[in-house]
């Protein structure tokens, strides 16, 4: 789908710094600001805005060194085919497989967000839509048509949606802030920071697990969609840098706030009739607050902000899966039908209803929260940041001619820093969850064997050489999750504090096998041709004339 066309129809210079900060910001405050704050709180209690500064901090460090990559190779679903210019074609399968996963899981996520909050109209068959904290037969089936009444909206006038979406994330970012003034306007309890358990009633180790299970690393994850859409903007190598600063900081800002209204705002009797942070339990955490502290007017904007900022968000995560699936299809691992253009509408349609397909069946399976479906698909978006800092790391030593719009500062120790935190944010992600995202992703691999070897490979060996670390590193990281600290999911057979210091360690060592497998696969050839390098080196080939009528000549 071609989002940007949609975006500057009739004007083909590609999208403003300003959009593409609204289009970054837009998909930052989806369904994550609804629930996140909520849900941070009962993991971790008022210690969550720890985990919410370490979140950003992580982010930001994925995001920088894909602002490097980014800007230098600025292609429509980017993230997709960074493995692929690495590493070669294998590896470009699994890191695009992880990735396209990551991107299309949060279509129905903010189905389900929208539904959730939904279960606090006052009507009888809106209550009904959740039972027991998970969504009823008939909330799957409201999720269900959320999901495809947005699909359609986009499969028939993304020209539309996309040029409201600056007017949909302005108002998206109102609605927050108008949230967290009521709240804190309402009555702020500054004793619910350190009473109840204190300020960690639940350890630091509940932090580090909020930041990728109760939704932290899911609300940032926006940051995808500048990356993604980036290479449509006038000035990429300007544009995407200070687009993901700005959209990053100012999401920062106002989830600090929502997390500090929300600690604040919930009255004592609560949480003591709760028996603490971990006994706040909402559907809608901050619809249902407001209900509590008797504001009907902030339900109502939040009721409405619950429609606005899920389906806002999905206009940019439709956009991205849609070219994450043609990036994959244009490899040959996907079938090639999926990349059609719809040459009227500029959209990809074979690849919405991949897109679509793979939603319907999220939502049947796993997709009966959004808190269920949250820590999933977290710990799958830290799979698909994976080849942000190894990008960099071997397009140091094998194209040093690249230009660099933006290039990383000390990227030699950022580098290897950033991937061995994305390391620890899986992790953190909990037994099993770790577990599950690892099959996940290698459920590629003999996908991948087996389109190489109906292609006629004679070396899958070969093919696959660039690509053992990422299979090693995800078998041994669920291995480390299961044998870790009860803390985090697992059986206890290594005590805590080891756990981490060896994830920590052990991925140091993987981001140099990366690193090393990357440089090798170069001098065997097995990326191809540069998108970039190979492309400015081409000799201009002239377009054929066609024949002139006759006549022309005299006229």
């Amino acid at each position: 789908m071609d989002l940007s066309a949609a975006n500057n129809a009739g004007n083909r210079k590609g999208l403003s710094l300003f959009a593409l900060i609204m289009i970054g910001l837009g998909s930052i405050f989806g369904s994550g600001w609804l629930f996140g704050a909520g849900q941070a709180a009962q993991v971790a209690g008022p210690a969550a805005l720890v985990a919410w500064v370490i979140g950003a901090i992580f982010i930001g460090m994925i995001a920088m060194s894909y602002a490097e990559v980014g800007a230098a190779y600025p292609l429509p679903g980017a993230m997709a085919r960074f493995g692929s210019i690495s590493h070669g074609p294998v590896l470009g399968f699994v890191t695009g497989w992880a990735v396209w996963i990551a991107t299309a899981s949060l279509i129905p996520i903010e189905a389900i967000a929208g539904t959730q909050y939904m279960s606090s109209w006052s009507f009888g068959w809106a209550r009904g839509l959740v039972s027991d904290g998970s969504l009823s037969a008939t909330g799957i089936a409201t999720a269900l048509l959320l999901t495809v009444a947005l699909w359609l909206a986009c499969y028939w006038s993304v020209a539309l949606l996309a040029r409201a979406n600056n007017l949909l994330t302005l108002v998206k970012f109102a609605i927050p802030v108008l949230a967290c003034g009521a709240l804190i306007a309402s009555g702020f309890h500054t004793g619910n920071f350190t009473g109840h358990g204190g300020f960690a009633p639940n350890g630091w180790s509940a932090v580090l697990t909020a930041v990728t299970a109760s939704g932290v690393v899911f609300a940032f994850n926006g940051f995808q969609a500048v990356v993604n859409l980036g290479g449509t903007a006038k000035n990429p190598g300007r544009a995407i840098p200070l687009a993901l600063v700005g959209a990053l900081s100012l999401g920062l800002v106002i989830y600090l706030a929502l997390q500090v209204a929300f600690l604040g705002a919930v009255p004592p009797e609560k949480l003591a009739e709760a028996g603490g942070w971990s006994g706040i339990n909402f559907a809608s955490p901050f619809a249902d607050l407001a209900k509590l502290l008797m504001l009907h007017w902030v339900v109502t904007m939040l009721q409405f902000g619950a429609f606005i900022s899920p389906n806002g968000a999905n206009i940019g995560n439709v956009a991205s899966s849609a070219y994450l699936a043609q990036n994959l299809a244009e490899t040959g691992f996907f079938p090639r039908k999926i990349a059609e253009v719809h040459p009227r509408y500029g959209v990809a349609r074979p690849a919405m209803w991949l897109n679509l397909g793979f939603s319907v069946l999220l939502l049947l399976t796993i997709g009966h929260s959004w808190e269920a479906l949250a820590s999933v698909v977290s710990a799958a978006m830290v799979v698909s940041y994976l080849m942000g800092p190894i990008a960099v790391g071997v397009f140091r030593r094998t194209k040093p001619q690249l230009p660099r719009p933006f290039k990383l500062p000390a990227a030699a120790v950022l580098c290897p820093l950033t991937f061995a935190f994305a390391a620890c944010a899986l992790y953190w992600s909990k037994w099993p969850n770790t577990g599950k995202v690892a099959l996940l992703t290698l459920v590629s691999v003999p996908i991948a064997a087996v389109v190489l070897r109906r292609r006629g490979e004679k070396s899958l060996a070969r093919q696959f050489a660039p690509a053992w670390w990422m299979v090693a590193f995800l078998l041994w990281l669920a291995l480390l999750s299961a044998l870790g600290s009860t803390e985090f999911g697992g059986h206890g057979v290594l005590p805590g504090g080891v756990d981490i210091a060896l994830v920590a360690l052990s991925s140091v060592g993987f981001y140099y096998w990366a690193v090393h497998a990357g440089v090798r696969a170069h001098r065997a050839g097995l990326p191809g041709p540069d998108p970039v390098l190979d492309t400015a080196a081409a000799p201009a080939v002239p377009e054929p004339r066609s024949p002139e009528p006759a006549g022309a000549a005299a006229r």
